[in-house]
């Protein structure tokens, strides 16, 4: 039986901030490269779950950029992406990188998407068995490095090297939550999705889609969104954000953990009412 995440023994912080650090870098080299290099006219190269789940020549090209440079780094780690490639490792930490978090987004030239770069312990194939200790989340079009480790806080680093620390809002009423979501590609979970939108916006303030996971946890640390919840997350799209937004002392929640089935985060004065509701509304719409 696979270890569970509270299981997991942690890098010291010594090599946790080491890791931060190159986590951050090539998290921006990679942000750089998406946004120098975008054609004029970004062409979709493949599609994964359906016609409109788009990979672009940009996302393999990011993704083989941070795999070059870890292995240059790091060659003992493994690395897990979201597109084709990666590499196995013998020292037990891995790290999970999404390319392009928020595509649909970069094919449109919509300024909100992000390289999302983690490293974890566990195995991130395995659902309950991994837990994220460094994070990078880059925003390259805005500038914007969020980056956290654990136990060490989170912040974010904007043009001009300014550091700020994260920290959620004071939100404590429902009927006062801005809330983030995001919906999949295939027809039968977008439906489930749209049914779930339905059941909560008569009980919050209003709904945002942003279009990147990444950012969206990373904006519940930030204090820019009350809460977030969205189903059929990868473990590329949740690893940073997750820590990002548990180390700015928001909680993040899911079925069991946060993963594919559900991930949810909130303000800790919506804790536990927004889980709960989220997960109820999850498990009912699973049963429709």
């Amino acid at each position: 039986m696979p270890p569970t995440a509270h299981d997991l023994t942690l890098p010291d912080d010594a090599l946790a901030a080491t890791l931060e650090a190159l986590a951050a870098d090539i998290a921006r080299s990679a942000g750089r490269l998406v946004v120098d290099e975008r054609p004029d006219a970004v062409e979709v190269a493949t599609t994964k779950s359906s016609a409109t789940d788009v990979v672009t020549v940009m996302d393999q090209r990011s993704q083989d950029h941070l795999i070059a440079r870890l292995r240059e780094a790091r060659p003992d780690d493994a690395v897990l992406g979201e597109e084709s490639g990666g590499a196995s490792g013998t020292s037990g930490i891995t790290w999970v990188i999404d390319p392009i978090d928020g595509t649909v987004n970069y094919l449109y030239g919509i300024p909100a998407y992000a390289v999302s770069v983690a490293a974890v312990v566990g195995d991130p194939k395995t659902h309950g068995a991994w837990r994220p200790f460094v994070g990078a989340v880059f925003n390259p079009v805005t500038d914007e490095l969020y980056l956290a480790r654990a136990g060490g806080g989170s912040r974010v680093v904007v043009a001009g090297g300014v550091e700020r620390q994260l920290s959620p809002t004071a939100c404590d009423e429902l009927g006062q939550a801005l809330v983030g979501t995001g919906f999949g590609y295939a027809a039968e979970r977008r439906d489930r999705q749209g049914r779930l939108v339905l059941d909560l916006l008569p009980q919050i303030r209003d709904i945002r889609r942003i279009g990147s996971a990444a950012l969206d946890l990373c904006a519940v640390g930030a204090g820019q969104l009350d809460a977030y919840y969205e189903t059929g997350l990868n473990p590329w799209d949740l690893a940073a954000g997750w820590l990002i937004a548990t180390e700015a002392d928001a909680v993040v929640g899911g079925l069991d953990g946060p993963g594919e089935a559900l991930t949810w985060a909130c303000a800790p004065g919506l804790d536990p009412i927004f889980g709960s509701l989220v997960v109820e509304g999850t498990a009912r719409h699973l049963r429709d």
